[in-house]
């Protein structure tokens, strides 16, 4: 039981691959570092860590609209993205 315990936490917190790179965790806000045009998506575009598909495959992200319709969704290597971070301010 204690290996599906510390792969559930792994899932949660973020997972290392082989090439020691750092896997997002689920729900993270994601950019891109570079241009993917066989989806029609360009460095810098914002997406979300939606599924982590095992260590050398890397994640699967969404990219989503301001109404929050899904536009693609495709898998990207941990050196692909970057992890977004932020403060919440009160409005």
């Amino acid at each position: 039981m204690e290996a599906f315990e510390t792969g559930f936490r792994d899932k949660l917190l973020g997972i290392v691959s082989p090439m020691n790179m750092k896997v997002p965790p689920l729900l993270t806000p994601v950019a891109l570092l570079v241009d993917v045009p066989d989806h029609g998506l360009t460095r810098g575009e914002m997406g979300t860590v939606v599924e982590h598909l095992g260590a050398a495959e890397g994640v699967l992200v969404e990219f989503s609209d301001d109404d929050g319709e899904t536009y693609a969704m495709i898998d990207l290597a941990p050196d692909q993205i970057v992890a977004l971070h932020g403060r919440l301010r009160a409005a």
